[in-house]
């Protein structure tokens, strides 16, 4: 077959432009990869006051400890795992939570575990302390990552006469963590929740890494939360003597004698 050199030239020329297509896009994925990642707004809420980020810093350059007796406000006193002598890092006001600022009815609110209406305040704060307009990000490429787990508000509803019904189905699953926040921002990228133990937050952090430098989201909220909602855990590990005598770690110590919580 003779092939003509106009259609040499075409075709030489076609293939000097998709080696160019091809250089290009190698050097835009080699340049995501290395390029770092931008912190641009941080919100928080920490035991000893710390409720912002410059609250944090302060507590930690002066050293203050924020461990305390069981908080107060939780109604575990009657609780058989109970003991005044439990030391932790406690938040107080965890059951706060401004529910008409959000547009969540107040029999709603009561259905969500503390822990979602927590990080929705907090995601809230981050997004606008790095100068965006929460609103803004509706139908935008941005992830959710949140490390944390259920706990055991479902036992306290089951317990409570107030009427939650067809709240707690989306009140208490771990999973909604993420999406409740995704969907109030109307959030496009991915939204998941992570529970690996105590490393949670640390894993959440490396997977919104992963996708930020995937591609797969512009944007990424990170964060974790634990609010305890009953000293369950703490009669767990007394009875395998793994409670700190004093409720602090004392990690790689000769003094060490147990975990403590915070």
């Amino acid at each position: 077959m003779n092939t003509s050199l106009d259609e040499v030239i075409d075709a030489l020329r076609a293939s000097l432009l998709e080696n160019d297509r091809l250089r290009r896009q190698n050097e835009r994925l080699t340049s995501t990869a290395t390029e770092p990642l931008a912190i641009i707004g941080i919100g928080c809420r920490f035991p000893g006051g710390a409720d912002d980020p410059e609250s944090l810093w302060r507590l930690i350059a002066e050293g203050r400890d924020a461990m305390t007796g069981p908080p107060a406000d939780r109604g575990w006193e009657n609780h058989p795992a109970y003991d005044p002598g439990h030391q932790g890092a406690f938040l107080t006001g965890a059951g706060d939570f401004d529910a008409g600022f959000f547009r969540i009815s107040p029999r709603e609110a009561l259905a969500m575990d503390p822990q979602q209406r927590l990080l929705l305040e907090v995601s809230w704060e981050a997004i606008e302390r790095g100068g965006v307009d929460p609103l803004s990000l509706r139908s935008t490429r941005t992830g959710v990552f949140v490390g944390g787990a259920t706990q055991e508000y479902g036992v306290l509803l089951g317990g409570s006469s107030e009427n939650t019904d067809g709240y707690a189905i989306t009140g208490l699953p771990a999973s909604i963590m993420s999406g409740r926040i995704a969907y109030l921002l109307g959030l496009e990228g991915p939204a998941l929740t992570v529970d690996t133990a105590c490393s949670s937050s640390l894993v959440a952090l490396h997977l919104a890494a992963q996708s930020l430098r995937g591609g797969e989201c512009d944007l990424a909220l990170v964060g974790g939360v634990l609010v305890l909602t009953a000293p369950t855990i703490y009669g767990e590990f007394d009875s395998q003597g793994g409670s700190a005598s004093d409720g602090r770690c004392k990690a790689f110590a000769d003094g060490a004698d147990g975990t403590g919580w915070g």
